[in-house]
């Protein structure tokens, strides 16, 4: 059930990186992939089933950077609720490879 209002972790191994307590973000993509994420788990799936993956995708690659882990966890959160067909995802995915470096929208 999605979360009326979601509580993110402050610690632990589904916490997002933090600079002086604030969510701390290297990329535009990030950040919107983070707004996304808040905005589904209000109306998808809950906070907490994505928690659960998110701390599957962390400790499968714990050198992978965290919100490429973070958009894993989603992608699997929108395949396990039918919101999204993978294969819509992966064919997205090569249309954002494809697009020339530097492109970040």
């Amino acid at each position: 059930m999605p979360d009326a209002e979601v509580l993110l972790d402050a610690e632990g191994p589904a916490a997002p990186p933090r600079a002086n307590g604030e969510l701390a973000f290297d990329a535009p993509w990030e950040r919107r992939l983070f707004g996304v994420t808040m905005a589904l788990c209000q109306r998808v799936f809950s906070y907490a089933d994505f928690r659960e993956r998110l701390m599957v995708r962390v400790g499968e690659a714990p050198t992978r950077p965290y919100w490429r882990s973070w958009a894993a966890a989603l992608e699997d959160a929108l395949a396990d609720t039918c919101a999204l067909d993978p294969g819509v995802i992966e064919a997205r995915h090569q249309e954002f490879l494809a697009r020339p470096h530097g492109h970040d929208h």
